[in-house]
């Protein structure tokens, strides 16, 4: 059975003590008390219910680790070296339209580097953690990205602006372009699950612009972990601050983003 470090194993015992509540709402969608934080983009109770317990989960276990969360921001710790990057819930506008493919994610930052990483899908009871240097894992299972070579033959996963955000229109030009390359495109609405997807070799390779660094930290050590290739899009951009990521297998990836940056 793979076991994760001391401090992987706090990771995972936080996603799943925040998992608990969301389960019971999941579904639940009228009684869920829903605000509108910017256009298109909803707060539920249970994404400020979920980030609490994340962050007293992970405080009491390192009292002294800066916290970084998408509802509350940056939290400075004692500890300067260490930072925990959180999403409550990556996906929010599935969870309340109770489409079960949401999830919640923490990876570990250590002096710029992240050292760990851990997505969950509280419906499906998948977790997926990566340990820098130790291999991605689904569960108990190492995972690896795909063996694919041939873009024809690979399944692409992507995400699409929605109201309020921009780069619709650079968005039509990039799947026109990748489309009529490959076997499938695929846009779920979650960029943690579709990253910890192309680590466990379901898509080929994904890629989105404009994400945050909460929406990308676990999954690209998940990538890197389980033997893929992690890159921007453009050779400006860092893809941990999230601006573009372009990921998947090392066949794969670099195809994939020579036919983005053409379109």
């Amino acid at each position: 059975m793979a076991l994760g470090s001391p401090v992987v194993q706090v990771m995972m015992d936080a996603v799943r003590k925040a998992a608990r509540p969301m389960a019971r709402d999941f579904g639940e969608v009228q009684a869920l008390q829903v605000s509108r934080k910017g256009p298109g983009d909803f707060v539920s109770a249970a994404d400020l219910r979920a980030e609490q317990a994340l962050f007293e989960a992970l405080m009491k276990a390192r009292p002294g680790y800066g916290f970084l969360g998408e509802e509350r921001g940056m939290v400075e710790g004692t500890d300067k070296s260490h930072t925990f990057i959180v999403d409550p819930i990556d996906g929010t506008t599935n969870f309340i339209h109770a489409m079960p493919h949401f999830a919640i994610t923490v990876a570990l930052e250590r002096e710029g580097e992240i050292q760990a990483g851990v997505t969950f899908n509280p419906i499906t009871n998948e977790l997926f953690w990566a340990e820098k240097g130790k291999g991605a894992y689904l569960n108990d299972q190492r995972i690896r990205v795909s063996g694919r070579r041939d873009l024809a033959d690979c399944l692409i996963g992507t995400g699409l602006p929605f109201i309020g955000r921009p780069g619709h229109g650079q968005t039509i030009k990039e799947v026109h372009a990748i489309g009529q390359r490959v076997a499938g495109i695929r846009r779920l609405g979650s960029a943690a699950l579709d990253l910890a997807w192309t680590a466990a070799g379901r898509y080929d390779a994904f890629w989105e612009r404009n994400l945050q660094p909460w929406d990308v930290a676990a999954g690209l050590l998940l990538i890197t972990e389980a033997g893929g290739v992690v890159s921007g899009l453009d050779e400006d951009h860092d893809p941990r601050a999230g601006k573009s990521v372009c990921v998947g297998a090392p066949e794969i990836q670099p195809q994939l983003r020579k036919h983005l940056l053409a379109a």
